[in-house]
């Protein structure tokens, strides 16, 4: 297939799937009640939000910069990978998945560093931001418990559940060992098989890469820039609650939920988790009694206000890094 078919294909079948959600959610949602629920928001918080946001971007610049060696092409700034870093954002506005290869791509026109070392780093940063969006979750239930066993409750009867593992522990926990051991000849079996060795490739290049985390200039900086680059996506969500009427009572560990929910929104392959990340975090909203109707202008304005907050500071940044020039390599003598 012509690789421009397949990518406009990509596309709309993207498009319409975010439309088609985000239109289900919102088609009895009048838009006076959108405006008034705009009009009575404190735009203080939200406000301060989008600056709280603005920092972990750049703080997500500054990580990615202590990845890329600079044994080739220009050592690259803090400044400039944040701005390499929102055009990837607005990239990913335009095309699921499309801001990895665009940010990449900008730092390797200005400052000649390789897109095989780039994309290497970005996969590395994607991986380990994996392991902390599964972190969080561990610790959204362990703040959160009652309320997972009342939604797990809802779609299954738990207390039968539980009694039923416990009279049938030994005959699981053959069944486990069966499992294991089925994996493990599978995997033995089919080793040669592409998507089998692709796997394997993946952990060995996740185990290579966190190695290399600790050979840094300054591996304490990346794992706490990590660490906080999550802490501030929390404190994101948490200043718009404040600032919204239906959600400024609830409590940081609901918040952390929300959290959660409106990450796993983000993860779905569509443009800036339009739909998904909606119809989560209004799910999540509901199960606290708030009102759907609420719940679904709250994921409106948050995700509407860091829409636009990307769209001009990406274009800025966009401006910025195509002013500069393109990086020769030298000629030696």
């Amino acid at each position: 297939m012509n690789p421009r078919l397949k990518q406009v294909i990509q596309i709309s079948i993207s498009l319409a799937l975010a439309g088609g959600i985000f239109w289900f959610l919102y088609k009895d949602i009048a838009l006076e009640e959108l405006i008034r629920q705009i009009q009575s928001s404190n735009w203080f918080w939200i406000g301060l939000s989008l600056v709280v946001s603005l920092v972990g971007f750049w703080l997500r610049g500054w990580r990615w910069a202590l990845l890329i060696k600079s044994d080739e092409g220009k050592k690259v700034s803090a400044g400039e990978a944040y701005h390499a870093v929102m055009v990837g954002y607005l990239a990913n506005l335009l095309l699921p998945r499309a801001g990895e290869v665009a940010r990449c791509g900008v730092l390797s026109r200005t400052n000649g560093v390789s897109m095989g070392h780039l994309l290497g780093t970005v996969l590395l940063e994607r991986s380990i931001d994996l392991l902390f969006l599964l972190g969080t979750i561990l610790l959204a239930f362990l703040v959160e418990q009652r309320l997972f066993i009342d939604l797990a409750g809802q779609l299954l009867n738990v207390d039968l559940l539980l009694d039923k593992l416990l009279e049938n522990l030994p005959l699981i926990f053959l069944g486990f060992l069966v499992f294991v051991l089925f994996m493990w000849l599978l995997l033995r079996q089919f080793r040669q098989h592409s998507f089998i060795q692709k796997l394997q490739q993946f952990f060995r290049e996740l185990l290579g890469g966190i190695k290399r985390i600790s050979q840094l200039q300054n591996p304490m900086g990346f794992w706490l820039s990590s660490v906080m680059i999550w802490i501030i996506y929390f404190l994101t969500m948490y200043t718009v609650s404040l600032g919204i009427e239906s959600t400024a009572n609830l409590s940081p560990g609901e918040v952390l939920l929300v959290m959660v929910m409106g990450s796993i929104g983000m993860v779905a392959p569509v443009q800036g988790g339009i739909g998904t990340f909606h119809a989560l975090v209004a799910f999540i909203l509901i199960q606290f009694g708030i009102a759907e109707s609420d719940g679904k202008i709250f994921a409106a304005i948050i995700h509407g206000t860091q829409v636009l907050m990307i769209l001009v500071a990406g274009l800025v940044s966009w401006i910025v890094m195509m002013k500069k020039p393109a990086w020769i390599k030298p000629v030696k003598p």
